[in-house]
């Protein structure tokens, strides 16, 4: 079996071929599920690898690639059934943000990479490559699924739907993601339990009756009971929610008329919420409805609310989040994986393969030189900045995580 010595230095060779890649992809972003010029660069940087490569059932609803790795090695025991299957995923859609960095590769057709995730694509490249160089190595197979839509459009579900758990013949034993973040360079880092919140729309609408700005009396004006909504909403967050189940909302969008001397009808707002556990959805259904019809009758209105989940909770196996945390470490060195103390309130699609398969999500700090963690960029922001020089050490510590579950006895 190949030295974690040995996976390095060959990660390093790639490294200046992934770091084109990355910035090739950086320059050129897509956004959504429909991903035509990324899907051609990953088909082209996974040619002659030797894989299974499909681009989804006729009519797919994504231009997502699947690529099967069949492992040359017998599985334990000398059985040629039931071999054993390890997915990694990598997303690859932008954000609609106009980049603002001063980088030679900055996009200019008005979206980004502003969530890292021309990282995630070069980095499970690298992994292909390091893999089919190590094909002998492995009593199994690996599914590489590169993914559109994560950023809002359930890329990952569609996905499976369309048959990505079963790409090579068996559900995976095993799956493993890895997402940039400003941070310590190099440090990856993951919990077991919830690792990431789930996501989750509301959307309210306070009806009253409109009339002329002048004689509100003779109205019933939505716009002061949606007001009262708003501040209602938060706080009953704090008073109705056990602190240690953390809920977060934050009302994003309010929308009422267009006339200025006009009482709307209606008024309306939109929320994000985000939350760790089933417990907190189902009390959500339950006392925004509360909330917005007992405000809009005080005001003589009525209120119609639509609660939808988006995303799930990302919950890692617990097992598969000490797995991670172990192989890199043995591959990179003891502090290089560590241990988040709570979750991120922000979500991730691969949670929905998480709910079928045993796995975890890892963090990766990717923060450059001169740029204090603490202080950078969010992801998401215009100004994110993300190095690079992380690719070589990302492609080899997912490469290590697929062998380590998957390496001949």
């Amino acid at each position: 079996m190949s030295s974690p010595k040995d996976l390095l230095a060959d990660a390093a060779r790639l490294l200046p071929d992934l770091v084109s890649l990355r910035r090739t992809l950086h320059a050129a972003p897509e956004v959504g599920l429909q991903l035509p010029r990324t899907q051609a660069t990953v088909l082209e940087a996974l040619a002659g690898l030797g894989l299974e490569v499909s681009t989804g059932p006729v009519g797919s609803a994504t231009t997502g690639v699947v690529a099967v790795l069949r492992g040359g090695a017998a599985p334990s025991g000398g059985s040629a059934t039931g071999r054993p299957t390890v997915l990694l995923r990598g997303d690859m859609d932008a954000l609609p943000v106009v980049e603002t960095n001063d980088l030679p590769y900055a996009s200019t057709n008005g979206a980004m990479h502003a969530c890292g995730h021309d990282l995630h694509v070069a980095g499970l490249v690298g992994a292909a490559r390091l893999l089919a160089a190590r094909r002998d190595e492995i009593a199994g197979d690996v599914v590489l699924m590169f993914q559109p839509g994560e950023e809002g459009f359930g890329g990952a579900k569609i996905m499976i739907d369309e048959g990505v758990l079963a790409a090579s013949g068996a559900l995976p034993v095993a799956a493993y993601g890895v997402h940039v973040a400003p941070g310590p360079r190099g440090v990856f880092s993951t919990r077991p339990g919830p690792l990431m919140a789930g996501s989750n729309q509301l959307h309210i609408t306070v009806n009253g009756a409109g009339g002329h700005g002048s004689r509100p009396y003779v109205a019933l004006d939505p716009v002061p009971a949606l007001a009262e909504v708003v501040t209602a909403l938060h706080t009953m967050v704090t008073r109705r929610f056990d602190v240690h189940d953390p809920v977060v909302l934050s009302v994003t969008q309010l929308s009422a008329g267009e006339a200025l001397n006009v009482i709307p009808p209606s008024a309306t707002l939109g929320a994000t919420v985000r939350t760790l556990s089933a417990a907190s959805v189902e009390k959500l259904r339950v006392e925004t409805v509360r909330v917005a019809q007992g405000i809009a009758a005080a005001h003589g209105c009525t209120a119609e609310v639509s609660f939808e989940v988006q995303y799930p909770v990302t919950v890692n196996d617990a097992g598969a989040a000490a797995t991670a945390l172990e192989v890199v470490d043995g591959l990179l060195g003891e502090g290089r994986g560590t241990e988040m103390p709570v979750p991120l309130m922000g979500s991730e699609d691969f949670s929905f393969v998480l709910e079928r398969v045993p796995g975890a999500f890892l963090f990766l700090g990717a923060s450059p030189d001169g740029v204090d963690p603490a202080t950078a960029a969010w992801n998401h922001s215009p100004l994110v900045l993300f190095d690079d020089a992380v690719l070589g050490d990302q492609a080899a510590a997912l490469a290590a995580m697929a062998l380590h579950h998957l390496a001949a006895s």
